[in-house]
């Protein structure tokens, strides 16, 4: 039985994500830790860099929706690719505050091009009765780059941070480039039909779109005006308080707080990244089952349950439940972001309700590191930033419960 090409492109989008976990999403936090000993600078100036990413993803988001919407995903992964490994590249010559700022953002718009926006958006439009178990199963590259964590950390202990920065680089275009090959924009380009249906099940729905009465299908600007846009953008942006503050700040906190190397603090990243693996695979298995908004909102409790956790550890054991908590919050949570837009406004113009989602989401990407990084600097711990992030992810929740599917506005009723 001949294999849907849409899986095939599942496979090369795992692996993609793969690789930009493993080299850089969440084994970033081992660089701030080493540069932050061996440079001396401050954690506010560190949670700069991871900032500055976000601001990108920010401004370019609705660009990068607009030409994947046109254009499609293919070409935009395959310059990714290239941004990123020289980023990297850059990265492992700096010395200077300012350059490690660029080498970051360099990373970081090769990270947004070759990563999970694009390669949502082209699921997305492969895929629609099996859509959140296909964008659970391009997650499980998250979660399996995290396994890479301790690695990289030995790396960097043994060989150095520029060294294992250098490797990162020409890992990422060695792996990137063929992957790109396989990345295609949508099925009908190739004469294929969504979920690999027969076309005589797809044709009034499709004849529906190209009439444009489809409930399904919002423009950009419709979405925009619809209370769920905002809601889902809110709650997807608090749940990024916890997730960027634990990628950058969590290893820092376990060496320097917690008082265990950062060796042994890459452990707890280890089995955080397995538990996120077990979310991930609980959306592989159910998530085209339930309802996802209610799923979301219990995860956003189980987020700040985990970071209480981490805060406040006396014992491996709180550390252990820290980890599995947040882990198996965001590895369920994470892949239903994009298929809750999906199932609310449709796919033809979802690349660029993507984009604009972006710039909200980037306000907790952004603020999340920022507030603990300066509390931090302030307080001498991570106490109050933490304690602080996990009670507003708590309160998040409440988004994704209100955040219910919009009725098309061609069809209200007067």
């Amino acid at each position: 039985m001949k294999i849907f090409y849409g899986w095939r492109i599942t496979a090369a989008a795992c692996t993609l994500q793969f690789m930009l976990a493993a080299l850089l999403n969440q084994a970033f936090g081992a660089y701030v830790a080493t540069l932050a000993q061996e440079e001396g600078w401050s954690k506010t100036a560190l949670s700069g860099a991871a900032a500055m990413q976000s601001v990108e993803a920010a401004i370019i988001g609705p660009a990068l929706g607009w030409i994947i919407d046109r254009f499609g995903s293919q070409n935009m992964v395959r310059a990714g690719v290239l941004f990123f490994a020289s980023g990297f590249l850059l990265f492992s010559q700096i010395n200077t505050l300012v350059g490690f700022y660029i080498s970051s953002v360099m990373m970081a718009i090769g990270a947004s091009m070759a990563g999970y926006f694009p390669l949502s958006v082209c699921l997305i439009q492969w895929f629609e009765r099996y859509r959140a178990r296909a964008l659970s199963i391009m997650s499980l590259g998250l979660g399996l780059g995290g396994l890479m964590v301790p690695l990289v950390a030995l790396s960097i202990q043994h060989y150095g941070w520029r060294n294992t920065a250098f490797a990162s680089g020409i890992i990422a275009f060695l792996m990137g480039m063929p992957l790109s090959r396989y990345i295609k924009n949508r099925p009908e380009d190739m004469g294929l039909t969504v979920d690999g249906e027969l076309k005589s099940s797809l044709q009034e729905s499709s004849n529906a779109q190209a009439t444009g009465t489809s409930q399904n299908e919002f423009t950009a600007r419709q979405a925009l005006r619809t209370r769920a846009f905002w809601l889902l953008g809110l709650g997807h942006g608090l749940a990024l308080l916890v997730v960027t503050s634990v990628n950058v700040h969590a290893i820092t906190h376990l060496k320097e707080g917690l008082g265990y190397s950062v060796s042994q603090a890459s452990l707890a990243i280890l089995l955080m990244t397995v538990a996120q693996l077990g979310g991930v695979l609980l959306g592989v298995t159910f998530g085209d089952r339930f309802e996802k908004r209610k799923v979301a909102a219990i995860c956003m409790l189980f987020h700040a349950l985990g970071l209480l956790m981490l805060t406040y550890a006396t014992h491996p054991i709180e550390i252990a439940a820290f980890a599995i908590f947040h882990g198996v919050a965001w590895g369920l949570r994470g892949p239903f972001m994009q298929a809750i837009r999906a199932d609310y406004f449709g796919r033809n113009s979802i690349g660029m309700i993507l984009g604009l989602s972006a710039v909200i989401i980037a306000l907790g990407q952004i603020a999340g590191p920022l507030i603990a990084g300066v509390l931090a600097d302030m307080t001498g711990n991570y106490k109050t930033g933490f304690t602080i992030l996990s009670l507003i992810a708590a309160c998040g929740s409440l988004l994704f419960i209100f955040a219910k599917k919009p009725e098309h506005p061609e069809f209200i009723h007067p």
